[in-house]
């Protein structure tokens, strides 16, 4: 299967690393011009220079913008005049225990987490219904149905994450637009290499071990038993905005390992 994007215009919210990072590579190689996110203008400079050393057929364009806030998105919305594709990645999370957060707290991920997909899709859905194309993809995670309880506040925004893409789906009906969620599970960051180093030495067991150590301690249920790479996730949401994803719709797209143990 050969996924062509020739002529489609594409964001990706918090594409200066990660999976946002790799999903920008997958949709540049397909053909796509991409819209290159992050809070920082040298952040987005310095991901930009990355992906055009690696990506021979290219096209990406710089985007510095903080989506949590009205400034951001008015930015964006100013500098972007239609979009055929909306990757919503960008995302913030802590582990913080339930009795120790605030209102504050839990108000902030719902602005990270879920606010920017409403706010860029009531922006640039319609120009889809248009041109009767577009892909919607929300990058959420299997703890929106997986609530863990050390991040009780996250997963509740992840749910509703889940609940925005399948309930936005609900408006495209007999249309060529399909909103999709994907459900990533523990994936390696561009920090996890120090981290595993550090969970190693704090819980005293050989580094080579730390992460099915992690793994089953976190996620017992996990069949992969190790964590997704930026790239196994990204394939997933580059299938997503892909033309022959055009059945998938109001789906939330698996890509946890095996950690969910009901079906579907």
């Amino acid at each position: 299967m050969k996924i062509s994007l020739d002529n489609k215009a594409a964001l990706v919210t918090g594409s200066t690393r990660g999976i946002g990072f790799a999903v920008a590579k997958n949709l540049a190689s397909a053909g796509a011009s991409v819209y290159i996110n992050g809070r920082s203008g040298e952040s987005v400079r310095k991901a930009i220079a990355q992906l055009a050393a690696s990506t021979r057929k290219s096209s990406f364009i710089p985007l510095p913008a903080d989506i949590t806030t009205d400034a951001g998105l008015a930015s964006i919305k100013q500098t972007v005049p239609h979009l055929d594709i909306i990757v919503s990645n960008a995302a913030v999370f802590d582990w913080t225990d339930f009795y120790d957060t605030t209102n504050e707290h839990w108000l902030e991920h719902y602005k990270a987490n879920v606010l920017p997909a409403v706010n860029l899709a009531r922006h640039y859905m319609p120009g889809m219904f248009d041109k009767n194309w577009g892909r919607v993809v929300l990058v959420a995670s299997e703890a929106g149905f997986n609530i863990p309880a050390d991040m009780i506040h996250y997963g509740v925004a992840k749910a509703a994450e889940i609940a925005l893409a399948r309930g936005l789906a609900e408006l495209t009906r007999g249309t060529g637009v399909t909103v999709n969620s994907v459900l990533p599970g523990p994936t390696a960051s561009s920090g996890s290499d120090e981290f595993l180093a550090q969970y190693a030495i704090d819980n005293d067991i050989p580094a080579a071990e730390a992460e099915v150590h992690l793994l089953q301690r976190i996620r017992p249920t996990s069949l992969l038993n190790r964590l997704a790479s930026n790239e196994e996730v990204a394939n997933m949401i580059t299938y997503a905005c892909s033309e022959q994803a055009s059945a998938t719709n109001g789906a939330a797209l698996r890509v946890e390992g095996g950690i969910l143990r009901h079906p579907g």
